[in-house]
């Protein structure tokens, strides 16, 4: 059984006070805190090896070293190969990289499938390859649960899909995709997919190989490291495809792919995260990889566990709707990230209330625009949503309750 208090004091947010009252982060689908190994690597790296890649003199060689260990701590972390893994500004900028360079292999025609549950950094980067004469469609949902519409994903697939494009979890609402299934369907007509595991990441294992995507990509500040993003795409796609780079750039994978000067202190960061994560479970495992398995394992029940609770007392509150996937048989298809309305307070108004008891949430769209249109709620100010990460508590979640039934009388 997991225990938040054996890991809350490594976060040094957690004990930020707010009008006398402790913070409480539901805020982790925007960003999840992150714990003082992330803090030191971030400074040391400052302070011992602060310089740019592939110079003759020290602290560039120990830039190079914390460069491969990181692309290996990501393969790890998702089980594939150190050359397979890029690092970049954030998930959507390279998303659009990749789409850039995806867009010059399509012809007129061709066709891309999107999603109405994604966030928009796996749907705009995408849509911008209408331009070109890309045909651009749009899988619909099941909008009392906030599912995928699987008959509608099998009805637009045909000889001319190209690539299918799609969350592994919904940022918005929690909902976990069949990735499995999307890449057998894809396989049907020959089609690459590409993954947004951005809000899966800090949920549970990823496994590229067992799922068989094309290409997967995460943020580092969603799975408790700086603001880091990375992709995986298979060897062969990263070798055959055209990134758009600087000249004297290296033209091997993955360096062909990383144009730029790297957020090297965030990239060190980012390996003591992954590193804090496989200790959380005591050893002995045989590889980091290992551990994390095991350490997802412990996680993901102990989330289990708050989502139950918090779905339980949200449904009880009246006037409150709910969005998603509700039944507790069904929460192995959620995360433990939540969104609701209320009758009696838009969601500005419940953001701003809780934030006045120190309980930080989000309200509006969270850039899933697709499906707060497709829900009805775009112009009325969205959602509020609710998410919640393995440093939170049962007894942060009561005073969420607390302060809502403050609203709802």
């Amino acid at each position: 059984m997991f225990d938040p208090e054996s890991v809350r004091p490594l976060f040094p947010a957690l004990a930020q006070p707010v009008n006398g009252l402790p913070a409480i982060f539901f805020d982790a689908p925007g960003g999840t805190q992150v714990p003082q190994p992330v803090l030191n690597a971030m400074h040391n790296y400052l302070i011992q090896s602060n310089a740019n890649a592939g110079g003759a003199f020290l602290t560039s060689q120990r830039s190079d070293a914390i460069l491969k260990i990181a692309h290996t701590a990501v393969a790890d972390l998702l089980n594939c190969a150190p050359d397979e893994v890029i690092f970049g500004a954030n998930m959507t900028t390279l998303t659009f990289a990749m789409s850039r360079a995806i867009g010059r292999t399509l012809q007129a025609g061709d066709e891309i499938i999107v999603t109405r549950l994604d966030h928009d950094a796996n749907v705009a980067p995408w849509q911008a390859l209408a331009e070109q004469g890309a045909v651009i469609r749009t899988v619909d949902i099941d909008v009392e649960d906030c599912t995928l519409d699987m008959a509608d994903f099998t009805a637009q697939l045909n000889e001319r899909t190209r690539l299918i494009a799609v969350g592994y979890a919904s940022n918005a609402v929690g909902t976990i995709n069949d990735i499995p299934a999307i890449v057998r369907l894809a396989r049907q007509v020959g089609a690459w997919v590409y993954v947004d595991a951005v809000h899966y990441a800090p949920h549970g294992l990823i496994d590229v190989r067992a799922l068989d995507c094309d290409f997967l990509a995460c943020s580092a500040y969603k799975f408790f490291a700086p603001h880091i993003g990375c992709v995986y795409g298979k060897r062969e796609h990263l070798q055959a495809l055209q990134p758009y780079k600087v000249r004297p750039a290296k033209d091997a994978v993955p360096y062909r792919w990383e144009t730029g000067t790297l957020n090297h202190e965030g990239i060190a960061g980012t390996t003591a995260a992954i590193d804090y994560l496989a200790h959380l479970v005591p050893p002995p495992h045989r590889s980091r990889r290992a551990a994390l398995a095991a350490t997802w394992q412990l996680l993901t029940a102990y989330e289990r566990q708050l989502s139950e609770h918090l779905i339980r007392g949200l449904l009880a509150l009246p006037g409150l709707t709910f969005y998603g996937i509700r039944e507790p048989e069904r929460f192995a298809q959620r995360t433990p990230t939540v969104a609701f309305r209320l009758d009696q307070a838009s969601p500005r108004q419940i953001a701003e209330h809780l934030a006045q008891h120190g309980i930080f949430t989000w309200d509006g769209n969270y850039y899933a625009l697709s499906l707060t249109e497709r829900l009805g709620v775009e112009q009325s100010g969205g959602m509020l949503r609710v998410g919640l990460a393995h440093y939170n508590t049962h007894e942060e979640i009561d005073a969420l309750l607390h302060a809502l039934r403050q609203l709802t009388g």
